[in-house]
């Protein structure tokens, strides 16, 4: 149980969160969420001691142990897999280091006897006789090679290391686990073990993720930073989503009866809890639910971007035909004879080990590459609006303001029209007049959407979309792109976006593609079924 009490944080005089009381409890998983800038870390580093509150306290029986996420990648690179994993109990690595040093000793006294027969008894009681396999069972479900316990992390790649950091967090079977999207890197496999490892969790869970599904799938509980305070609700992500959504509507509707308004949020609530799919965890959760009261459901102050796009006109029978695309870049072929043909209504999520190739083949469908073989046309009625990875380069050096930045790319260049439409994205007030090239990496992507709402083309490519986006953005992203009536072509790490949005899947692999109708799960099924290695959104 974590106990927190009157908390509040203050950076520079500015209040991040106040009057914080909640209390966590094991067998429980509560997922943080905020918008950008909330607090959402922050609040995790202070309920691991790592930061002290203005006013309050955390409080943590002794005899529990609690066990973070680590986020420094380098910090374990003179150490081997196995004994980075290990360190997730501290103790335990402790006394096994310990237990090495006296067993070596040549002057082995009685003394040192005595000590080793302590540290054996530790030993045994924090199950260090299975440190070894538990290690390595962990290791093994998160998708990567028992061999690989024996290497240095050093040698490891990113994604790897990713894991093991996992793993260490998960090991020894903590009593509190706090961590910090845990999810990114993760292929869909690892995610998938890692929510049934929560699933079956004795302890309590604390974590802060963008991802949706995740969130879906393992929370019992949210805990939403807003207003500068820190509120807990039951349920997983969608139904404080959707109570949200209905609270706010129900504010704006004044005029309606008290009953009724309250009617239907009963009816809301006996809807969701009776619905066994939300998680794993349904049986418990459908019975926390059924104990909400109308007082307990949220209310929230985020506000959503409007994302929605327009075509000018509508495309024809002949949208676009590859053939055979090659590219090497730095002397690595990273697309190998690639070929595909895009239909009407067609909407096609890429997925692929490499990004690079995926990258790769959106820059040359879009005429900034040239493809070292194979060609590609496209029909003659289409129009294609292109969001890059990376769109620095719009902004580097541009003192513009959004406004005039936006201007550039509207037919009605009225300032009148563009407030409008900005505030419809959130840059409101004086916001418009801020420059450019100063600009946040969420505020940037919304200027790109902003820009490709404008040009109302009727085929999109978008190349992870979502980076650098808060929970809201991402939510209308997805609710824009489902409803949009062209096609679409794109990469996302968003699980939940790829299997509401792709009706077709586009496997890039190391020589030419896997293609399927269907959706993501569908895809991740079918793979299965073939016995085929996994891979990372």
């Amino acid at each position: 149980m974590i106990t927190v009490s009157n908390v509040s944080l203050q950076f520079g005089g500015a209040t991040l969160f106040k009057d914080v009381d909640l209390i966590f409890n094991s067998g429980n998983c509560y997922g943080v969420i905020g918008a950008n800038g909330a607090g959402k870390s922050t609040f995790l580093r202070i309920l691991d001691g790592e930061l002290e509150p203005t006013t309050g306290t955390v409080s943590i029986p002794e005899n529990l142990r609690m066990s973070v996420l680590k986020q420094d990648h380098f910090a374990y690179d003179e150490y081997t897999v196995q004994d980075t994993v290990i360190m997730g109990n501290k103790r335990l690595y402790e006394i096994m280091q310990e237990k090495d040093a006296l067993y070596a000793k040549e002057d082995f006294s009685e003394e040192d006897g005595e000590k080793a027969s302590q540290l054996e008894a530790e030993f045994a009681e924090l199950n260090g006789w299975e440190a070894e396999s538990d290690a390595s069972k962990l290791i093994q479900g998160l998708g990567l090679s028992e061999d690989i316990l024996y290497s240095q992390m050093s040698s490891l790649s990113g994604n790897e290391k990713v894991k093991v950091l996992l793993a260490q967090a998960l090991f020894g079977n903590p009593d509190i686990i706090l961590m910090d999207e845990p999810t990114n890197h993760l292929d869909i496999d690892a995610v998938a073990w890692l929510e049934d490892f929560l699933a079956d969790y004795f302890g309590t869970v604390i974590v802060v993720s963008h991802d949706r599904h995740f969130l879906n799938n393992v929370c019992t509980h949210i805990v939403d930073i807003d207003y500068n305070k820190i509120k807990m609700y039951v349920g997983n992500y969608e139904f404080w989503y959707e109570s949200s959504q209905m609270i706010q509507r129900m504010m704006k509707q004044q005029n309606r009866k008290a009953e009724e308004k309250i009617k239907e949020l009963q009816n809301f609530i006996q809807r969701f809890s009776a619905n066994k799919s939300k998680s794993k965890q349904a049986t418990s959760r459908r019975k926390l639910l059924e104990k909400i009261t109308v007082e307990e459901m949220p209310a929230s102050s985020r506000r959503y971007p409007f994302i929605g796009f327009d075509m000018e006109r509508e495309v024809g029978k002949d949208i676009l035909q590859v053939s055979g695309l090659t590219k090497t870049i730095d002397g690595v072929k990273v697309l190998d004879d690639v070929s595909f043909t895009v239909g009407k209504n067609d909407k096609i999520a890429f997925l692929g080990e490499s990004e690079i190739a995926i990258t790769t083949l959106f820059k040359i469908l879009v005429g900034e590459l040239e493809p070292d073989e194979g060609t590609y046309k496209w029909g003659s009625t289409t129009s294609v609006s292109y969001l890059p990875i990376d769109s620095d380069h719009f902004f580097a050096g541009c003192t513009m303001s959004i406004l005039d930045w936006i201007r550039q790319y509207s037919k009605d260049v009225t300032e009148t029209y563009l407030r409008g439409f900005l505030g419809r994205m959130l840059f409101s007030g004086d916001d418009i007049y801020k420059p450019v090239n100063v600009l946040s990496g969420g505020e940037k992507v919304r200027c790109m959407f902003s820009r490709m709402m404008l040009f109302q083309s009727n085929v999109l490519i978008l190349d992870r979309p979502t980076n650098h986006l808060d929970l809201e953005s991402i939510t209308a992203v997805n609710n824009g792109l489902a409803d949009f009536k062209g096609n679409v072509l794109f990469a996302s790490h968003d699980h939940e976006i790829v299997q509401t949005v792709a009706n077709r899947i586009i496997e890039i692999r190391e020589k030419g593609c896997y293609d399927r109708l269907g959706t993501y799960e569908e895809y991740v099924d079918w793979r299965k079924s073939q016995n085929m290695g996994t891979f990372t959104l």
